[in-house]
């Protein structure tokens, strides 16, 4: 309703359906012909009732949803104009031959017919200066568009009712006239007022306005009937409308609200497990980051070549277990804290295996796992520590990165702080886009535990801060 525009021509197409069908039940129902010594005039009156009907509303159709489309999309516009036109004359000698031979109209020029042709031009013309006025970028939105048109759309159909009076009858135009509206007002509520305020818990308030209904329409079959002199308006209204209200109309559409809500209830579950489900896609296919572990394994080569043993074996075991908990672990929806922390713990190994001998960086870790109990889900904290290796670390300048992990009454908190260097050779930024990007990790601290983590990243010239807070239990 508020991002993009209705279907107007669509629906346009189906309010006027609408109203031409109950104006075709009346023709059929309350002009029957009556088989009687007039009854040759009577069939052909009841027949051109039907016929003017039909062709008024082929005409509505070819025009509104063929032709005008027609003219708005090709390039020579005078072909759907020369049918514009000639539809019109068609349409108007039908109405003026069979409605003043059979006594419909009392002059060989149907002026129901005119009508109906400067409603639809002036229905078209509102149409054209709503959509300048009332659409982006003159408003922020098209919520004011859709909700006018749509009231233009209903009052078009309801006078062009009136217009085919003489046709039909009064009946169609005073169903849309007061019933229809009588319906949308009862409806919208109950949605609003009785229905909605029962299902956010305010039961005491949507009895108050379930019972003040009651007592408003009592109080205006009250004074109808007083006005009428007539005591039974108001025992039969007041009743009736009431037991129509309580009995049938409110229970059955409180029945379609609850499908309503379990239908929007599976579409958000369903939403929620399709985004989970591409946020968890995402996070596999990007999760290991080849550029780091091609790099720890030529650190650990040029490592065995050096020394014997001992130091390349410690970096294969960790990287092992890294391995390990990417293929299997990671796959779970929640591990332990502490299998976290120990990933956390190799992966700062091996990059100090990488990084250890560089002077120009300074590392200060921390992590203070003596209170972290409980499970929280995989590769939370792990992008932010890879990020910083990613970009805080320079060969020419001076860096560092300082990392803080604490736990504290079932929550776990992490500070992270680490130099940028935006001057990076192009070839080295270009080789760390690869690994989990921060977009993914909040869409799934969103997904995972909504209302329950905080997430703080800041960045000035020269440090990227990020502070995070998850509360596990």
């Amino acid at each position: 309703m508020k991002s993009k525009s209705l279907d107007f021509r669509q629906i346009e197409w189906w309010i006027v359906t609408s109203a031409t069908l109950i104006a075709f039940l009346f023709i059929l129902f309350g002009h029957s012909p009556s088989f009687n010594g007039d009854s040759g005039f009577e069939i052909f009156k009841f027949a051109s009732r039907l016929l003017i009907l039909a062709v008024l509303y082929s005409a509505f159709h070819l025009v509104h949803m063929v032709l005008i489309p027609r003219y708005q999309s090709e390039s020579k516009k005078w072909k759907p104009i020369v049918w514009i036109v000639f539809t019109g004359m068609v349409s108007f000698a039908v109405s003026a031959i069979f409605g003043y031979q059979a006594q419909l109209t009392s002059a060989p020029f149907p002026t129901f017919f005119l009508g109906i042709i400067v409603l639809y031009a002036c229905y078209l013309i509102a149409s054209n200066l709503l959509s300048q006025a009332l659409t982006p970028p003159k408003l922020r939105d098209f919520q004011a568009y859709n909700i006018t048109r749509l009231i233009f759309s209903y009052l078009f159909t309801f006078f062009f009712l009136i217009q085919v009076n003489p046709i039909s009858s009064e009946g169609p135009s005073i169903i849309f006239g007061i019933f229809i509206p009588v319906i949308l007002i009862a409806t919208f509520y109950n949605f609003y007022l009785v229905y909605g305020k029962r299902k956010k818990g305010k039961i005491k308030q949507s009895r108050w306005y379930n019972w003040g209904l009651v007592a408003g329409l009592f109080i205006l079959f009250g004074i109808i009937a007083a006005n009428a002199g007539q005591e039974e308006i108001f025992l039969i209204g007041g009743l009736g409308a009431n037991a129509f209200l309580q009995l049938i109309f409110f229970p059955l559409t409180s029945l379609l609200f609850k499908k309503y809500d379990s239908f929007i209830g599976q579409i958000s579950t369903l939403s929620y497990q399709v985004d989970q489900g591409h946020a968890s896609m995402d996070f596999l296919r990007s999760q290991i980051n080849p550029h780091f572990l091609f790099n720890a394994l030529n650190t650990l080569y040029a490592s065995a070549l050096i020394e014997n043993a001992e130091k390349t074996s410690d970096g294969i075991q960790k990287l092992g277990d890294m391995m390990r908990f990417m293929l299997h672990e990671n796959q779970l929806p929640r591990i332990p804290l502490s299998r976290e922390i120990a990933y956390l713990r190799n992966y700062l190994d091996l990059q100090m295996l990488r990084f250890g001998a560089q002077s120009n960086l300074e590392l200060d870790i921390q992590i203070n796992e003596s209170q972290c109990a409980g499970e929280i889900a995989p590769m939370l904290i792990i992008p932010f520590v890879e990020n910083a290796f990613k970009h805080g670390i320079s060969t020419k300048e001076k860096s560092w990165i300082r990392l803080n992990l604490r736990c504290i009454s079932g929550s776990v908190h992490l500070d992270l702080v680490n130099s940028i260097h935006p001057d990076k050779p192009a070839a080295e930024q270009s080789r760390e886009e690869s690994g989990i990007g921060l977009e993914n990790v909040k869409s799934r601290l969103q997904l995972v535990y909504p209302e329950r983590h905080q997430l703080n990243v800041i960045q000035n010239d020269t440090d990227f801060f990020v502070h995070l807070s998850i509360q596990l239990n």
